[in-house]
């Protein structure tokens, strides 16, 4: 079964013109993606790349989030553009760097290498005794059973997963997982179908807070 994910990606800016600018390209791209000037949710490995303007804070902010393990491709935009630029960016965790002013292709094109390399290097996630198989959307239990999961299923269980202690408002996820034209029932009912296939407690239910990840049964 050949099914592919749309991939997501986090813009870390607070240039609205560049905002407006990389959000009409990523949605003619066909990627789904997220504005965060902080950085902050650069850790959800959710996001499969990090698209950052250059400034000192924002290089700053990306090495502490590689010290802390952050999964997703970066991509630094600059308007220096210069070698020692560049190599600061790389130094700080940056993957690819692009100078600015850049062509929409060029862009994109780096977009899709580093999509390329991602997913090269983020085959499985694990979790508790079970893991996410990121290639094919499949969930494997833990005595080696293989759960196949639709691939919005899939979006939602990972980005439960990829933060455990976090306790996700249904408004977010619905937004996050399905966009924001998806009824207000939509996260109820894939979590209803992520039970019925890989157990109750795989998505816990947090009383007038939202979901967390839960855990699978051995």
């Amino acid at each position: 079964m050949n099914r592919k994910a749309v991939p997501r990606l986090l813009i870390v800016a607070d240039d609205q013109e560049l905002i407006s600018r990389l959000g009409e390209l990523l949605d003619g791209a066909g990627y789904s993606h997220d504005v965060d000037p902080t950085m902050a949710r650069a850790l959800d490995s959710y996001y499969d790349v990090v698209i950052v303007d250059r400034t000192t804070e924002n290089l700053e902010n990306l090495a502490a989030m590689r010290r802390q393990a952050m999964t997703a491709r970066a991509l630094v935009l600059s308007t220096i553009g210069s070698d020692k630029d560049q190599a600061d960016a790389m130094a700080a965790g940056a993957d690819d760097y692009l100078p600015k002013p850049f062509l929409p292709a060029r862009l994109l094109g780096k977009i899709r290498g580093l999509l390329r390399r991602h997913i090269d290097n983020a085959e499985t996630i694990p979790f508790g005794r079970a893991q996410l198989d990121v290639r094919r959307y499949e969930v494997v239990m833990p005595r080696g059973k293989r759960v196949s999961l639709s691939i919005r299923e899939f979006d939602l269980l990972r980005t439960l997963v990829a933060r455990p202690t976090v306790i996700y408002p249904k408004a977010e996820l619905r937004t996050r997982v399905f966009g924001t034209d998806a009824s207000e029932s939509t996260v109820d009912t894939y979590v209803y179908y992520l039970r019925k296939k890989l157990g109750q407690g795989v998505v816990r239910s947090v009383y007038r807070l939202g979901y967390k990840a839960g855990a699978i049964a051995p």
